[in-house]
């Protein structure tokens, strides 16, 4: 019904109508067939983010870098930043107030493709940057810089905790669609963001801030990038992939991503229903422990898998993790578009209409009030099937790549083959783990 937050778009098996074990089985062949190839044609490292890509037109290059187009992002960012904040402090308590819309999909779920097109998209807008950075230059502080520096053991750890801080109050708190809790919990995600970014200055930004993080990963499947001189360059997703530095955390980050999404799924599972109601206590303590499990069991496979194999002298393994995590990146973007494609599509027309009334009181400041949400895809439920299976297949064929190509750079020619069956393992637990929870939830 329109107003209502639907399970983010996963309808079950209704939404599925392919047989799981022909999906499942399909795509674990798909992975193996891929290794196999790979591994007979694929003998040396391709991807090199300080030479590959191809420059980009001069006048896009100065059109993206210019001073006027990130001035341009930052006011329309800021502008409907504030035009949201005062919904939620002005508007209803209620299910047609848009910033709960706004929130869970245009931000949690529309910033994935926004980011793949556009690159890092939230850095761009991002309020918490824009503020942080008025008030650098208010107070005389150059750019950027803060009162000590952004420790390098902390990493992306910060944003790892805020991303689970977000899923666990979108997934396991109560009252997650009641303005309140949310108003306060966006309250508290700013506040931590400026008291962070000035006493470590931007970098805390780029490493604590969950969204931002977010979106930076998901850039990296752009085609957009840029070469260590600040040369704009087109590349393909495999080669940008490439680029993204290993820090501690990164695995911390892939780990909350991937197994939130995963437990989103297997939390309105009929087993862990029936073992919901058979104990004495409310969903919050089990849907917790449930989150903390998955998203600590992707970081634990991804670990074991990275450190089951030998090095060489230069690379120790408690830095392999880290070094491999970006393979998982594809995979949490098969399964954001397999899980919450309908989601986007279906409430994200409605959080739209619903802008245009922000207080609930018939207004129509943007046009948009008449419109009538399309819910084409619900209607075609094959094509849903089979786009869903699609992206999941595609994230792990595209993760598998960029493993072996990383495994090919890191482990010693011996190693080459034997070396990456850990991961292969790895990647067909998940594809078989996430096919399985996505037909039976």
């Amino acid at each position: 019904m329109p107003g209502t937050i639907q399970a983010h778009g996963l309808g079950g098996a209704k939404d599925l109508p392919i047989p799981s074990e022909l999906a499942i089985a399909g795509a674990v062949a798909a992975l193996v067939v891929s290794f196999t190839v790979l591994a007979v044609a694929w003998r040396e490292p391709r991807y090199d983010g300080r030479t590959t890509g191809r420059t980009a037109p001069a006048w896009l290059d100065r059109l993206v870098s210019s001073r006027a187009l990130a001035v341009a992002a930052r006011v329309a960012g800021m502008v409907f930043f504030l035009y949201v904040g005062a919904a939620a402090v002005f508007g209803k308590d209620s299910l047609t107030n848009p910033f709960l819309g706004t929130f869970y999909t245009l931000l949690w779920v529309g910033v994935v493709p926004a980011s793949l097109l556009l690159g890092p998209f939230f850095r761009a807008i991002s309020p918490a940057r824009t503020i942080a950075m008025a008030f650098a230059r208010i107070s005389g502080v150059p750019e950027g810089q803060g009162m000590y520096a952004y420790p390098a053991r902390l990493g992306y750890w910060p944003a790892a905790a805020g991303l689970f801080a977000f899923v666990w109050l979108e997934l396991v708190y109560p009252h997650s669609t009641d303005v309140g809790p949310v108003r306060l919990w966006c309250a508290l995600y700013l506040g931590i963001m400026l008291v962070g970014s000035a006493l470590f200055g931007t970098t805390f930004l780029a490493r604590a801030d969950p969204f931002e993080v977010y979106s930076s990963l998901v850039a990296k499947l752009s085609i957009w990038g840029r070469r260590e001189d600040g040369t704009l360059v087109l590349r393909s997703p495999l080669a940008n992939l490439a680029t993204l530095e290993a820090r501690p955390g990164l695995v911390g980050v892939v780990g909350v991503l991937f197994g939130s999404t995963a437990f989103d799924s297997f939390r309105e599972s009929t087993p862990w229903l029936k073992a919901v109601q058979s104990m004495s206590v409310t969903r919050v303590l089990p849907d917790t422990l449930g989150l903390i499990v998955f998203s600590g069991g992707v970081i634990a496979i991804l670990t074991v898998a990275t450190m089951a194999t030998g090095v060489t002298s230069s690379t120790p393994r408690r830095a392999l993790p880290d070094l491999f995590a970006h393979s998982v990146v594809p995979i949490i973007v098969g399964y954001i578009a397999a899980h919450y494609l309908t989601f986007l599509v279906e409430y994200g027309q409605l959080t739209l209409i619903q802008l245009s009334d922000p207080f609930s009181r018939g207004d129509d400041y943007l046009g948009t009030a008449d419109l009538q949400v399309s819910y084409w895809l619900s209607g075609h439920p094959t094509f849903l099937a089979v786009t869903k299976v699609l992206a999941v297949v595609l994230g792990h064929v595209v993760g598998v790549v960029a493993a072996h190509d990383r495994a090919l750079a890191l482990l010693p020619r011996r190693h080459h083959l034997t070396g990456q069956l850990p991961l292969l393992v790895a990647m067909v637990s998940f594809t078989v783990g996430g096919l399985y929870l996505l037909f039976a939830a």
